[in-house]
């Protein structure tokens, strides 16, 4: 079949702005399927890919140049689409069928692949990082696997369980289970962290205590679910540990820099548990004698599975997942820097969802 063109919107160099480009494309073969996207959500990660790396405190920066990836590139990873096309080899998917696509594309062939655990796969080809992603007008899935019925779903909200829901869920997931009345701390009210609230409200959750900057955050948390909330400051692990009345079993920091880790960390209690999940960069120096003193962990936690996943569009589907706030603009060049710059910024009490204009 003759290809066809694709308008994208990428960057073409680390640090630069998103241009609209042209891709060439073909019809997909074996398990791949061709999607036109009408919803992309806009996640950090992104900012990151436009900068070109991760601080690493000390250690410098991770430039992803070094890391294999390529630019021009055309990021987003929160993808709803509609088939348009699919390989000989695709069975049980018609053309119109509406998905929402899973991002974390492993190599197939290590045991971590094998095992449905594409995110922990070393050789990953992430969809909108080593792959061409959703700030596009269609998007190439390598295997039918990777894309998920949302029917009955409001359909920008979907598209954020793919990164924003499953990292929230994955990470609450290394925490419990623990009684329903044990306090567990979320550091970071934005998009992620108020996923992580709901989803805690939504298995059944008890006592969350939100932190954050920003007091509108805050209120939002409230609504879905935080009992206790602190806007925080220097003095953030004592705050904690005053409003919880003791140090606390469990914290999940969806900022993870330098001050929010020592607070998460000093804020621990015995036997209890860091899960460090956002990417602002920094480093966590930790008294090695404390840790094992107080029986501490710390785990890193990087979105999730695709058992995960679906696990999570069923809860959705339940009715038993309570929305974040959702931000609707057009998918195109203009819309997605005005979204990077406004998540740099800082205070997006939600989520950033880009949509087609023939779905608009």
């Amino acid at each position: 079949m003759k290809e066809r063109g694709v308008r994208a919107f990428a960057i073409a160099e680390e640090g630069s702005g998103v241009t609209e480009i042209d891709l060439p494309t073909s019809r997909p073969l074996g398990n791949e399927v061709l999607l036109r996207v009408i919803r992309s959500g806009v996640c950090h990660t992104d900012t990151h890919l436009r900068e070109g790396g991760y601080d690493l405190g000390s250690r410098g920066t991770m430039r992803l140049i070094d890391r294999g990836i390529r630019y021009p590139l055309v990021m987003g990873h929160e993808v709803v689409g509609v088939v348009e096309q699919v390989g000989e080899n695709v069975h049980g998917l018609m053309v119109g069928d509406v998905r929402l696509v899973y991002p974390w594309i492993g190599c197939g062939k290590c045991h971590h692949c094998q095992a449905d655990r594409d995110n922990y796969c070393p050789n990953g080809q992430n969809l909108g990082v080593a792959r061409p992603g959703g700030y596009a007008d269609h998007i190439v899935v390598p295997d039918a696997k990777y894309l998920i019925d949302v029917t009955g779903l409001d359909l920008s909200w979907a598209a954020t369980l793919s990164c924003s829901g499953l990292t929230a869920y994955s990470a609450v997931n290394r925490v419990l289970p623990l009684p329903a009345a044990e306090p567990i701390v979320v550091i970071g009210a934005g998009g992620v962290g108020l996923t992580a609230i709901a989803t805690l409200k939504a298995l059944g959750h008890e006592e969350i205590c939100a932190v954050d900057v920003s007091e509108r955050n805050l209120q939002v948390a409230v609504k879905l679910g935080a009992t206790k909330t602190i806007q925080s400051s220097k003095s953030a692990a004592m705050q904690i540990v005053k409003a919880c009345g003791s140090p606390v079993t469990a914290v999940i920091d969806f900022v993870n820099n330098g001050d929010t880790g020592t607070a998460a960390f000093n804020a621990l209690r015995k036997g209890g548990k860091l899960v460090q999940v956002g990417l602002f960069g920094g480093e966590l120096v930790v008294p090695t004698a404390l840790m094992a003193l107080k029986m501490l962990e710390l785990s890193g936690s990087f979105v999730g599975t695709l058992g995960e996943l679906r696990a999570l569009i069923d809860l959705a589907k339940a009715d038993a997942l309570p929305k974040i706030p959702i931000f609707e603009h057009n998918l195109d060049a203009l819309s997605v820097n005005a979204a990077l710059d406004r998540l740099v910024q800082g205070g997006v009490p939600g989520r950033i969802v880009l949509r087609d204009r023939e779905s608009a």
